[in-house]
This record gives structure tokens, sequence and C-alpha cells, in this order.
């Protein structure tokens, strides 16, 4: 037994000295969970930030001067007064993403009850900012409306209080960051895993480990525990010092645990790898392939949409995906402070699927050194 152990233990050493000198995998590593996860947390924001606004104040009420003033930062830039004539040229020279016109006898309409039209002028060449920053605008406006209704002894006959829960103030950095070391996990460890085998394929150490007494579980294990370590390794740089230290994320789980779900992650990611290179006979070759498979885990293990979204047979079959579990699990730990009462379930699935995967690779990697041999 202890023999066996040993062998485990020294070819992992390889295959760690044997990363180490590839410089290009290298570097994927160290970017990925360093620049990559800040590149995610802050570049691709989706948050409403110092926009530009200006107003058309027909008005010139109380209730105008309100809705005015409850644009400021960080969201919105000190809204500006322009005239109406104004509009259109601000707007083609992209000075403004939004303008609004308040129309005259706004608050008297709107103490006798009767409708009033308030017009939002929209630059939707941004996109983004355009979409998320007019729902802000039309809340915005009907609060101001309705808290000077209640000034005025009319008050609303519904009051709706929102309260954002685990990011209130919708940071969108909170959701890029974690996302993408959640991401990086699933594909650094397929990736890795593969990729060392197809470097004992090219570099022609497959035909020593052939006439070496050892065992292809042996391998195997060794390739695992090895990719599984510089991962793990990435995975607590990344938290610790990029997400929590560098953006300000506040963690809310528990670190064990999360990388314990990533452990059990890794079993079952790092035998999809191996058995990749085993198709694989050429590093493009594993590219190609990795695209077909990593593609679908991502967009379809509820990542980036929610998996009660898809259609029940996509549901079905991604259920039988350790990436499902464990973006779960991820969201749970990190995102809602949960306890192993609550991702139990979740781990449990995860080891079962990963010891199909690691038998089934194992399988499939004993005949393909026996057709070698």
């Amino acid at each position: 037994m202890l023999k066996h152990i040993l062998n485990v233990y020294r070819l992992g050493i390889k295959e760690l000295r044997t990363l180490l000198r590839d410089k290009i995998m290298l570097f994927l590593i160290l970017y990925s969970f360093s620049l990559g996860i800040y590149v995610a947390g802050t570049a691709a924001s989706v948050d409403i930030k110092n926009a530009s606004i200006a107003f058309v104040d027909e008005d010139r009420s109380a209730l105008s001067g309100r809705i005015i003033g409850a644009f400021y930062k960080p969201r919105f830039n000190t809204p500006q007064i322009i005239s109406f004539d104004e509009i259109d040229a601000r707007m083609d020279s992209g000075y403004y993403t939004f303008v609004v016109v308040i129309p005259d006898d706004f608050e008297k309409n709107v103490l006798k009850g009767q409708g009033s039209d308030v017009q939002l002028n929209i630059d939707a060449t941004r996109m983004t900012q355009a979409g998320i920053g007019a729902g802000y605008i039309q809340q915005i406006i009907m609060q101001e409306a309705n808290a000077f209704l209640e000034t005025q002894a009319h008050p609303a006959p519904i009051i709706l209080i929102t309260n954002f829960k685990y990011n209130p103030n919708l940071t969108s950095s909170w959701f890029g960051s974690l996302n993408e070391v959640i991401n990086n996990i699933i594909t650094l460890s397929i990736l890795l895993a593969g990729a060392a085998l197809i470097r004992e394929r090219e570099h022609g150490t497959i035909e020593h480990l052939l006439v070496m007494p050892l065992h292809p579980t042996e391998i195997m294990l060794a390739k695992i525990w090895s990719m599984g370590f510089v991962i793990l390794l990435g995975i607590t740089f990344g938290l610790l010092i990029i997400v929590e230290i560098v953006l300000k994320v506040p963690l809310s789980g528990s670190m064990p645990l999360f990388l314990l779900s990533v452990f059990l992650l890794l079993f079952s990611t790092t035998s999809i790898g191996i058995f990749m290179g085993m198709i694989a006979n050429t590093m493009p070759q594993m590219g190609m392939l990795f695209i077909l498979i990593i593609l679908p885990l991502i967009m379809l293990s509820g990542g980036l949409t929610p998996c009660e979204s898809m259609p029940a047979a996509i549901q079905y079959i991604m259920s039988l995906s350790p990436t499902s579990h464990y973006v779960d699990i991820a969201k749970a730990i990190l995102f809602r402070g949960a306890g192993i009462d609550i991702v139990w379930k979740d781990l449990v699935a995860i080891f079962t699927i990963g010891l199909f995967f690691f038998l089934f690779a194992l399988l499939t990697f004993k005949k393909s050194l026996e057709s070698q041999s």
C-alpha cells in the first residue's frame, strides 16, 4: 500500500515539474486566477455609474424640483437643466444618455389624480446602461411622486419596499469576479488534465510509463492530485487576494467547505480531461474537443442562466453533470454563506458522478495503454 502511495506521489511531482516547464500553460494559470478575475469583475460592469442625465423642466414646481434632486452620484451625474430645443443637439453629440421632459402643469395634474406623461429620451447606442438606467429612472420618479403625495395628505394605497439580499447595492463586480472563479475552476481542471496526458504522448514519456511497474490507477491519480493541487492554489490566491482584498468582495461562507466542494469537483473534471486527452492525439485536437465540451458545461450549468429557465430535457441532462451541482454549491457558500447542512446533497451528487467519471476514464485509460504496449 505504501509503495502505491509513493508511486502516486512521485508521479505527481513529475507532473508538477513538467507543468513548470510549460511556460504558456503556466502563464494561462497565473492570468486566470489574477488579472482574469480582476478584468471580469471590473471591466464588464453592468452597473449604472456616473450616467449623464439632463432635465427639461417645463413645470418649475416643487414636485419637479424634488424629482430632479433625487438624481445624484454615484449612479447619475449631477442633472443639468436644458431647454426643449437643446435635446436633439445634445443627444446627437452623445453628451447625455438620458433626457427627461417634465411637462407643464405636472404637479397640478398629479395632485388632482389625473394622468400626466413624463417623456424619457434615451441614447440607446449605450445599450446596457440605457436599458438598466431606464428602470432606475422610472423607479426614482415613481418613488418621489408617491412621497410627494403623502406629504399632501394623499397617501398612495400601496407602498412597495424592496430589499436586496446578499448584494444590497447590486454591485456587478461581486457577481462577475466570483462567477469568473467558478468558470476558471471548471475550465482549467479539464484543460490541465488533458494537456498533461497529451504532453506524455508528444514527449514520448508515455512509453517510459508502460515499461515501469506502474498500475494505470496510479498514473491517473497522480495526474488528478497534481493538477488539482495547482487549481486549489490558484483558487485560494484568487479568492483571498484578488476577490476579497483587491476587489473588496465579501466572502460570506466557509472557505474550507468551498475548497472541499472544489476538491470533489476536480475528481470529476480531471477525469473528463484525461478521457479527452486519450481521444485527442495532439494539442490542436485537444483544443477543438475542449471547445465542444466546455461551452455547454459553462452555459448550461446555471452560472450564466438559472437552470429553472431552461427546457425540462436540458435540466434533466445537466443534473447528471457535476458542474451543475458545483455551481449551486459555490453560489450557496460564497454568496449566501450556506453551511454543510444545506449543500450536503449536492456534495454527495458530485462525489457519485465523479466516481462514475473516474471509473469510466480509468477503464478507457487501461485499454489505451494495453493497445500501445
